[in-house]
């Protein structure tokens, strides 16, 4: 209630403010305009025409949102408002004159033409000036206080419109500690310029140049902030971080506003995100539609997938969260981080494990959730290759806990994170997963068959995800850091990369595609990854992007094929019929599917298996229900 009556307030007092201009501009049109006896004449007559216009402009000003505007962030659109308005009020005398006091009414024209053009100029120099003179006042404080808050000085990599951005933010506060000494950008046209005061100094190229020159005046940059365009392939990001390392400075970058930040935040240049192709393009009105006022459970919800989707679904309005994860640490680390969210989300979180099928089912039973987004899994392809048993246990067992928990609990869908490695697999990690993705195709092609139920239970397949847990680029970092050398399985190994935000933000896509009101005969989808790119060329850039060259200060060593890997990873099986489901960085595929009862079968031999502990006998099963698994028992 405070709020609104400040916000009233500050609303009255511009109304208020406004129609004194219109009367101060009004009054010195004439004055301006007339003289001696003509004046006092004039005058009389506006004593009865100003009271009657003011009313009039107090209704102009609310029909065009005069007083809606904070004078503080006045800008063009604003100054173009106040054009349109000062333009009725002047076509308003304009009528009042020619026909209301028209000559044949009151004898000759009140106004007359010149009046009108010189009040019209006089109106708007009153509503705008006013604005624009507060606006450079609150910017002069704003960069008074940058100055003697001790702040950063501070160069910006990027094109105008980027700089603009950044500027704007500190100017309102929003970014602090920031002191903007000069924009170096990439474009010509922006050369000998100045964006909101600051100077463009320079070229991407002229960095050394322009931070001894700076130096040299007695002011030392030591912060860098990358724009978009500064990161884009085309600026040779590569180039600008070693530079900038070498001269001592400190990294930024802003974000894209693409990706669903709402906020100006300035974040630490990660190496992974220069290392791909332009990530796909996320519709986050459609994930925002899709999310929000939905329960949801996500299990593994402490994995670096896991925890990405929860900070997510709570970024696009999930009115409730249950995080299920069987390491503590793992799950109180996620809790804090959500917490920190000021979401207003409900978030709970329990530690159970997906492999106990009681703790699994009553969790999900009492939480109700509308969407299951299952995580958690063992998947590292050397460990499980040693430990498969293990393997199965989590990845299959574990799994169709989760979609039988899901089930019972009558949800709208369960979404099965998968890997590209269960596609013609030759590892655990692929022939387990392949299982669950079986189980949760055989579960939704029953629940198609019946038209009580309209659940779906849907697995997304996607690669190698860059800086998540156990992948190669926090390895390869540790071992930069550690002088080297930078291990890599086989000069020719392949991988398909994405991003932890690309691929959680399109398996929700995936999601909404599936729960659809048109039911789709797809149940497996695969994200578009692009390019597979190599490992060595990959181990090569991040040590050209710590600043070092790859060879002469690290060194690359390869140290050969492990068990259940393969050179290249594939997308689709031979068997799997692909199709395009009209959202960008998404396939459906229409795998071969078992029955429920053949696969829960399969299951149970599977787990009679199991306690003889014969790898010999697993592998057959295994087998048995993924003809196309090569995986051999050591």
């Amino acid at each position: 209630m405070t709020r609104r009556r400040t916000l009233t307030t500050r609303q009255v007092l511009i109304v208020m403010h406004d129609l004194a201009a219109t009367a101060i501009a009004l009054v010195l049109t004439f004055y301006m305009r007339f003289e001696g006896g003509q004046l006092s004449s004039k005058l009389d007559g506006l004593k009865v025409v100003l009271p009657f216009f003011l009313a009039f402009a107090f209704a102009v000003y609310f029909l065009f949102g005069m007083h809606r505007n904070k004078w503080r962030f006045t800008s063009v659109p604003d100054l173009f408002n106040i054009v349109r308005v000062s333009s009725v009020l002047a076509l308003a005398l304009l009528t009042l004159d020619y026909i209301l006091l028209a000559p044949n009414v009151y004898g000759t024209f009140f106004f007359g033409k010149i009046t009108i053009l010189l009040y019209w100029f006089l109106q708007m120099f009153f509503l705008g000036g006013s604005r624009v003179a507060y606006r450079y006042f609150q910017y002069a404080r704003a960069i008074q206080r940058v100055k003697i808050a001790d702040a950063t000085p501070t160069l910006m990599l990027g094109n105008a419109a980027d700089a603009e951005v950044l500027l704007r933010s500190i100017e309102s506060g929003a970014v602090k500690k920031i002191f903007p000494v000069g924009i170096l950008s990439p474009s010509s046209a922006d050369r000998g310029q100045a964006i909101r005061g600051i100077p463009v100094l320079g070229d991407i190229d002229d960095l050394e140049r322009v931070t001894a020159d700076l130096a040299t005046r007695g002011t030392r940059v030591t912060r860098l902030v990358l724009a978009t365009s500064a990161l884009s392939p085309e600026a040779r990001p590569e180039s600008i971080l070693m530079r900038a390392r070498r001269l001592g400075l400190t990294l930024s970058q802003l974000p894209t506003f693409d990706s669903g930040t709402t906020a100006v935040q300035l974040a630490p240049v990660a190496v992974e995100d220069l290392l791909l192709r332009p990530s796909v393009r996320i519709d986050y009105n459609r994930l925002e539609a899709f999310v929000a006022g939905k329960s949801i459970v996500v299990t593994g919800g402490g994995g670096s997938i896991g925890s990405e989707i929860c900070s997510r679904v709570v970024a696009f309005g999930a009115a409730r969260l249950l995080v299920i994860e069987n390491s503590e640490p793992a799950l109180h680390a996620v809790m804090e981080a959500l917490k920190g969210s000021d979401s207003p989300a409900e978030i709970s979180g329990r530690i159970a494990d997906i492999r106990d099928r009681a703790r699994i089912m009553t969790l999900i039973a009492q939480f109700k959730p509308d969407i299951v987004f299952h995580a958690a899994a063992l998947k590292h392809v050397p460990l499980l290759e040693l430990d498969w048993d293990e393997g199965i246990k989590t990845n299959v067992f574990g799994s169709m806990n989760v979609a039988d928990a899901a089930a019972a609990a009558g949800c709208a869908a369960m979404v099965m994170i998968s890997t590209d490695k269960a596609i013609e697999p030759v590892s655990v990690l692929g022939a387990t997963k392949r299982m669950a993705e079986m189980y949760c195709e055989a579960l939704d092609e029953e629940f198609t068959r019946d038209s009580q139920r309209s659940m779906r239970l849907i697995s997304v397949r996607f690669g190698n995800v860059l800086a998540s847990n156990g992948s190669v680029v926090p390895k390869f970092k540790a071992q930069i850091e550690a002088g080297g050398p930078v291990t890599v399985t086989h000069p020719d190994m392949v991988r398909y990369f994405m991003t932890i935000r690309e691929a959680c933000d399109l398996v929700i896509t995936a999601a909404s595609h599936a729960l659809a009101p048109e039911r789709h005969d797809v149940s497996v989808y695969v994200l578009n990854m692009g390019q597979p790119v190599k490992i060595v060329d990959l181990a090569e850039r991040i040590i050209r992007l710590s600043g070092l060259e790859p060879g002469r200060d690290i060194k690359i060593t390869f140290t050969g094929i492990r068990p259940g890997e393969r050179l290249h990873e594939i997308l689709f099986a031979q068997q799997e019929a692909t199709s395009e489901i009209g959202i960008p960085g998404i396939v459906a595929a229409k795998p071969v599917r078992l029955t429920l009862a053949e696969i829960r079968g399969l299951v149970g031999k599977l787990e009679q298996a199991l306690s003889t502990g014969d790898r010999t006998v697993i592998y057959n099963i295994l087998r048995e229900a993924v003809p196309e698994f090569r995986g051999e028992a050591a």
